[in-house]
């Protein structure tokens, strides 16, 4: 069974900046594709940038492109999301997810999710 373990978010000024971690466990981290995802008080959950297996090729939606870098370190078993110049519109639930093929950007392309962290921008 695979653990994902998001942390690193909090409350934060616009403008402002966070890094939020995922940790996974067990031995097949560096197989598989990695991918963040948010979802904002009263919406869907919406893809926000997802990462291939070896690091090498990054996608972001359009709203934060520019602003967050996706990254990964496979010897640490760990996922990484650098939001900068945060908006009061980034304020959501902020999950990662382990998923399935090269660069997947749809919520059923992915099989396992953690629990979530806040991330609230104020104005």
């Amino acid at each position: 069974q695979v653990q994902l373990v998001e942390s690193g978010g909090g409350l934060v000024q616009a403008g402002g900046s966070l890094r939020l971690s995922c940790a996974a466990s067990g031995r097949t981290f560096s197989l598989y594709a990695m991918g963040w995802f948010r979802q904002p008080p009263g919406k869907e959950r919406e893809f926000v940038a997802v990462i291939t297996s070896a690091g090498d090729s990054t996608l972001y939606a359009d709203s934060v492109k520019g602003r967050f870098t996706i990254s990964r370190d496979n010897a640490k078993n760990t996922m990484y999301l650098q939001m900068n110049s945060l908006k009061p519109e980034d304020t959501a639930v902020y999950y990662c997810a382990r998923g399935l093929g090269v660069r997947p950007t749809q919520r059923n392309e992915y099989v396992y999710w953690g629990q979530g962290t806040q991330v609230t921008v104020s104005s």
